[in-house]
């Protein structure tokens, strides 16, 4: 039975992650931070089947002591600040989480487990204002926030240890991927949980910033099975994971309020605190080398993930309703 370690496992990836590896008899050890081992909603499910472990990007000796008890042969590293716009705000933090402790992983594994298999989740937002599209494996990096310039930094490190410790490190450059697990604070769960709270009368509006920003959406679940193959390659390099299709903010909104029978433009409402200090116009991917190496292609199309999302999300609400978990009917915007 395979051994995979995977840093961030109470996250959207992260259970889905688990859920996979899980499926194909792999012993599944998550590392959590003390302060958030009991924020597992999203591997609640999976509790009884995995082990989890206390250790923190932030401190070495953790990490090290972490990898030399389990010996993992797999190693994913999903754990980041992952938020952007908390990139702004807290840019040291980000740095020292989404970089530097990518590095600190890196170098637990090359001296307590060399032999391992380690992927790094690196960011499309590395791609930034991109001079060129769709993106692949060799358009320049041109990073616009503390966040993808972390990022950044962490996929370079995963190369350099790959080329002067010839680990097998490969990294994951993942375009933007959703589900209902995603968090309430990204943009699309934003929205779908929006719509639902508005189809039942709790709100009137949903604030929302730039509506012309585009994105390359795909399903989370997809894009674990991604990883995975990634590891399991006799060469590991890197690899841009995405749908190939690019909608903006607009059209996610416009699709997710008319499934709920809703016209969007008489709930939503833009709001220039939501607006990034450096905006990132337009991100479309070309996964061709995903597809050709790792025979891997999407299954989730655009429509079906905000289906899938707003359904989750309406379940959710209606669930809060009948608890008495959520208070009444808004009276106001």
């Amino acid at each position: 039975m395979p051994t995979a370690l995977i840093t961030g496992i109470t996250g959207q990836d992260g259970s889905y992650l688990a859920e996979y590896l899980l499926g194909l008899d792999y012993r599944v050890i998550g590392m959590v931070r003390r302060t958030t081992a009991e924020a597992i909603s999203r591997i609640v499910h999976l509790r009884d089947r995995i082990e989890l472990a206390s250790a923190d990007l932030l401190d070495q000796t953790s990490l090290l002591t972490l990898i030399e008890h389990y010996q993992p042969d797999e190693v994913y590293n999903l754990a980041a600040q992952s938020f952007v716009p908390v990139s702004w705000s807290q840019p040291l933090l980000t740095s020292e989480i989404t970089a530097l402790g990518v590095t600190r992983m890196l170098e637990a594994v090359r001296l307590a487990k060399p032999n391992a298999r380690f992927y790094q989740a690196s960011s499309s937002e590395m791609f930034g204002n991109a001079l060129t599209a769709p993106q692949n494996e060799c358009t320049p990096f041109r990073p616009r926030s503390p966040y993808g310039v972390s990022k950044l930094y962490g996929h370079w490190a995963t190369i350099n240890y790959r080329e002067s410790y010839e680990l097998l490190a490969s990294a994951g450059i993942l375009f933007n991927h959703e589900s209902p697990r995603r968090g309430l604070e990204f943009v699309t769960r934003k929205i779908t949980h929006g719509v639902a709270r508005i189809s039942h009368g709790l709100d009137r509006t949903l604030k929302l910033g730039n509506l012309d920003a585009r994105r390359d959406w795909g399903f989370a679940g997809d894009y674990v099975r991604a990883m995975y193959l990634m590891l399991q390659q006799e060469e590991p390099g890197d690899y841009v994971v995405a749908t190939g299709e690019s909608h903006s903010v607009r059209e996610f909104c416009a699709l997710a309020f008319s499934l709920a029978g809703l016209n969007w433009e008489e709930h939503v409402v833009t709001d220039p605190e939501f607006y990034r200090p450096a905006e990132v116009d337009g991100l479309i991917g070309d996964a061709s080398r995903a597809d050709a190496e790792l025979g891997w292609r999407p299954t989730v199309r655009f429509p079906d993930l905000v289906q899938m999302m707003l359904e989750a999300d309406d379940c959710l609400v209606t669930d809060g309703l009948a608890r008495g978990a959520i208070p009444g009917r808004a009276t106001t915007a």
